[in-house]
């Protein structure tokens, strides 16, 4: 797993015929089953409070995907300038979305 939480990293360059080349492929062919990415720019702070929260989830043994929910849906819940879309929808997890294997 490969957790790229700079902004913009989940972007990249479309080449007539080949695709998106970006840093999610690099990772997909290095072998990074999964990749948890930023589509847009988010302040620094308020990323590394997500970024927090979803290591303490997944270190709760919550799986790949289900602690970025998690956090999400917190924000979401807290009803303040946070829970706008634009501070928690723009980090995506691609690939493989299930449990690590015990």
């Amino acid at each position: 797993m490969v957790v790229l939480s700079a902004c913009d990293t989940g972007l990249g360059d479309v080449a007539d015929g080949e695709g998106v080349y970006g840093l999610r492929r690099a990772f997909a062919i290095a072998g990074a089953e999964t990749q948890l990415l930023s589509l847009w720019q988010v302040d620094g702070f308020d990323t590394q409070s997500l970024m927090a929260r979803y290591y303490e989830n997944l270190m709760a043994c919550m799986g790949r995907s289900e602690p970025l929910r998690a956090v999400q849906l917190e924000m979401i819940a807290a009803d303040n300038t946070y829970s706008h879309p634009y501070y928690w929808a723009a980090f995506i997890l691609a690939g493989n979305w299930q449990p690590f294997a015990e």
